[in-house]
C-alpha cells in the first residue's frame, strides 16, 4: 500500500457561496492524496498498475470548471469522479483551499479537506 500525491494544484475558478464570488471569481488550491496499492506498478515499471497522474490532473480541472457553492461539495465531487475512475483506490484525501476568503477581514487562505 502507498500514497501518490497532487500537490499545490492552482486553479482560477468561479466558486462560492455569495453570488459575487461566482461573478469575479477567485484563486483556488487543490492537494489530493491518493491511498492504494501499486506494488504491480512498482514490479512492472508499467502504467496500467498505478493512479495516472495526468489523468487525475485532468478530473481536478473538469471538477474545478464546474461551480459550485461550498468548498466541501467541490471535494466531495473530486472524490467521487476519482473513485469512479479508479474503483480499485482504498482511500481519496482532497484538500481544498480558497485564496483572500470574503471573511470581512485579513485571511490568506481558507481550507477544507475531506476524505472518502
Amino acid at each position: 500500500m502507498g500514497t501518490i500525491s497532487l500537490e499545490g494544484l492552482e486553479f482560477f475558478a468561479y466558486h462560492g457561496f455569495y453570488d459575487e464570488e461566482q461573478k469575479v471569481g477567485n484563486k483556488y488550491s487543490l492537494d489530493i492524496t491518493i491511498h492504494t496499492d501499486f506494488d504491480t506498478a512498482a514490479k512492472s515499471d508499467r502504467l496500467r498498475g498505478t493512479v495516472n497522474y495526468e489523468e487525475l490532473y485532468r478530473i481536478a480541472v473538469e471538477v474545478m470548471s464546474e461551480r459550485s457553492r461550498l468548498l466541501e461539495h467541490i471535494a466531495w465531487r473530486l472524490i467521487e469522479r476519482v473513485r469512479e475512475q479508479y474503483p480499485h483506490v482504498e482511500k481519496v484525501h482532497v484538500a481544498v483551499s480558497k485564496f483572500n476568503p470574503p471573511i470581512g477581514g485579513v485571511c490568506h487562505r481558507s481550507r477544507i479537506t475531506l476524505e472518502g
